[in-house]
C-alpha cells in the first residue's frame, strides 16, 4: 500500500506586520483522495508553526518530536524560543535522518524581538530563511506567480490575497492538491485562522 502524502502545496510569507502559512487540505494514497480536508499548518511552539509535505506520518513525527523540545526549551529557559531555534531543530532531524524520511517543511513564526521569519526545509535537509517559500508538488506551477506578485512589507490583507491567489493557481493545475484553502496569521497578537472554500470560490467564509 502507497504511503499517505501530504500531496500537496503550502507557503509561508513574511508580511509587514509578521507572517502568513497557507495550505491546501488534499491528502493523497498513490492515486487516491484519502483525505480532502487535512490540516497541513501545525502548531509547535506558541509562536511558530510550520507546513508540512511528503510523507503524512514522517512530517507528523517530525513536528511532534519538535514541539516537544521547544516546550521543554521555554520551560528551561523561561522564554519563548526564536523560530532560528525551531527551524534548527526541524532540520537537526530532517538531515540526520534524510535516507529514511520523505518530509519538506516550512516553519515560520513571530517573535517580539526578531519579528517574522520564514525557514525552509526541503527534501535532503538543508535550511534556507527567505522572504517567503513554498513546497509541495503544486509549488512546481507558481513560481512564475510568485516572481510577478512578490512585494517586501506587504499590508495583512495584500499578503492574505498573494497566499490566497498562488494557492488557487496550485489548485487549478495540480492534480495532488485540492481542497480548501487554510491560513494562520502569526503577528505579535497571536495566531488566527482563516479558511477558505472551494464551493465560494475560495472568498470565505475567512475567520475560523
Amino acid at each position: 500500500m502507497d504511503h499517505l502524502k501530504n500531496g500537496e502545496v503550502n507557503m509561508a510569507i513574511t508580511f509587514a506586520g509578521g507572517v502568513i502559512l497557507g495550505a491546501d487540505s488534499r491528502t493523497t494514497t498513490g492515486a487516491y483522495i484519502a483525505n480532502r480536508v487535512t490540516d497541513k499548518l501545525t502548531r509547535v511552539s506558541d509562536t511558530i508553526w510550520c507546513c508540512r509535505s511528503g510523507s503524512a506520518a514522517d512530517t507528523q513525527a517530525v513536528a511532534d518530536i519538535v514541539s516537544y523540545h521547544l516546550g521543554m526549551y521555554a520551560t528551561m529557559e523561561g522564554k519563548q524560543p526564536t523560530v532560528g531555534v525551531a527551524a534548527g531543530l526541524f532540520q537537526e532531524i530532517c538531515y540526520a535522518n534524510k535516507e529514511q524520511l520523505s518530509a519538506g517543511i516550512i516553519i515560520a513564526g513571530h517573535h517580539p524581538s526578531h519579528g517574522g521569519s520564514v525557514y525552509s526545509i526541503p527534501l535532503g535537509g538543508s535550511l534556507h530563511r527567505q522572504s517567503y517559500a513554498i513546497g509541495g508538488s503544486g509549488s512546481t506551477y507558481i513560481y512564475g506567480y510568485c516572481d510577478s506578485y512578490w512585494k517586501e512589507n506587504m499590508s495583512e490583507a495584500d499578503g492574505i490575497g498573494f497566499v490566497k491567489g498562488a494557492l488557487r493557481e496550485a489548485i487549478k493545475w495540480d492534480g495532488s492538491s485540492g481542497g480548501v484553502i487554510r491560513m494562520v496569521v502569526l503577528t505579535d497578537k497571536g495566531a488566527k485562522r482563516l479558511l477558505f472554500l472551494p464551493d465560494q470560490g475560495y472568498e470565505g467564509p475567512g475567520d475560523t
